[in-house]
Order: C-alpha cells, then structure tokens, then sequence
C-alpha cells in the first residue's frame, strides 16, 4: 500500500502553521527518512501518518490497517520482562495465549535479544531497551512503521550497529518505513531516498534517491551527507531572515 501526501498542512491556531503544502509519495517496502531541522514538523507529519492528528487541510492515503509505531523513548513496564513487555502488546492485540508468547520469542530473535528475554529494563542497555521497543512495534504486525529518531539518545557505536539490525529487519519483514531524524549521516546510511524538509512551516524542498552501494560505503555516505547538510544549513539560513 502507498502512502500518499497531498497538499498536507497543520495549524495549531491562525499564526501557528506547522506543516504547509507537503507532498510525498512512499512506495510499499520502501525506507525513506525525513530529513530537517528541530521544529520543522516531522514528529507532527508522523502523527498525521498515524491517524494521532488530523491535518488541517489537503488529503492523505494510508494503509487500511494503519501503521506501528516507535518513538525516541522506548517506554517499557518497568515491571515486565523484555518478553513480558513483547507479549503484552500482542495480548492487547489479542493474540491468544500459546501464539502470543511463540510470537513474542520470536520477535526477539528477530531483534537479537533471545538471551536477554527474561531480564527488565534496568537490566538492559539503551540500545537493547531499543530493540524491545522495535519489537513490540513489530508486534503490531503492519505494513507501515513510523519510527520517531529511535537513537538519538544512543551513543555513535551502538546507533551503527542498530542501523545494520534495523536494515535487516527491514528487509526480513518486506514493511515500509518512515524514518524521522535530525542525523544526516544516519539519513543517508539507512534511507533508500531522504526528504529534507524545510524549517517551519515544513514541506518537502528537497529529495535524494540513495543506491545501496552508497548506503554500505562509510566514504559515500559521509560525501552524499555533507552535501545534503549544506542544503539544510541554507534551508535553515533562510529562514532564520
């Protein structure tokens, strides 16, 4: 299913535009990332994706069974078990007992952390408690994930090896993903195109397809993202007059 934006803005009052004239297309398994700077409207382009806010005007097209979705924090139980935590998602689905829980094992293989089901969040890592976070919203089992700068808090090695699972989760899955970042490198390294976004009032201004030989190469990627960061700097220049 293809999500299509047309004309998209929102408006939290009459001097308060947030997203004006967006328009953007994303093909069913694609990967694509938003690309822009703090405030330019991407969390909130999510949350209309998602059905959380309606737009102010213009149309959009989503997946009938709607979409899953991660934000920054991963907002575990703290009380419940990675798998605990997993498998509740799934009960609130209702995914009966037997099924729910060979399903929650197995989202967690998927995510590699099979041998850390039983332990809590404080037992884990940032980047495990992430990867619990992922699973869950895998759990949701749709054809759309809407992921809101899932690693911003995580530190640079522990992002790279959460992009290489994520791609191959992506992969493994066949789902589209919509990916929010303010990172351009992190853009560029995951996303098969990238939308840069202007500052507020956000639409696109800018898109880039990015070929896997480009994604893999550390050399590619940090030339493609150091074009792409003097678009955003104009972009956030201009508006700042």
């Amino acid at each position: 299913m293809t999500v299509v934006l047309e004309d998209l803005g929102k408006s939290f009052g009459v001097d308060a535009p947030v997203l004006e004239g967006v328009s953007a297309r994303f093909a069913r398994g694609e990967f694509v990332c938003l690309l822009g700077a703090s405030g330019c409207g991407k969390s909130t382009l999510l949350n209309i994706i998602a059905g959380l806010e309606p737009p102010s005007s213009g149309a959009l097209t989503v997946p009938a069974d709607g979409a899953a979705f991660m934000f920054q924090d991963p907002s575990l139980f703290p009380w419940l078990s990675a798998h605990g935590n997993v498998e509740l998602a799934l009960r609130l689905r209702g995914v009966s007992g037997g099924e729910r829980r060979a399903r929650a094992t197995e989202l967690l293989e998927m995510v590699r952390l099979g041998d850390a089901a039983h332990r809590r969040p404080h037992q884990l890592s940032g980047g495990m408690r992430q990867r619990v976070a992922l699973a869950r919203a895998l759990s949701q089992d749709r054809p759309l994930l809407l992921m809101d700068e899932p690693f911003a808090a995580l530190d640079a090695i522990t992002r790279d090896l959460l992009h290489a699972e994520l791609e191959r989760i992506w992969r493994e899955s066949g789902c589209s993903i919509i990916f929010v970042t303010h990172n351009v490198r992190e853009a560029v390294r995951l996303g098969q195109r990238v939308l840069l976004m202007s500052s507020r009032p956000g639409r696109v201004v800018n898109e880039w397809a990015i070929p896997d030989d480009v994604r893999h190469d550390p050399s590619a990627v940090g030339a493609l993202a150091g074009e792409i960061t003097t678009h955003l700097r104009e972009e956030i220049r201009r508006h700042a007059h």
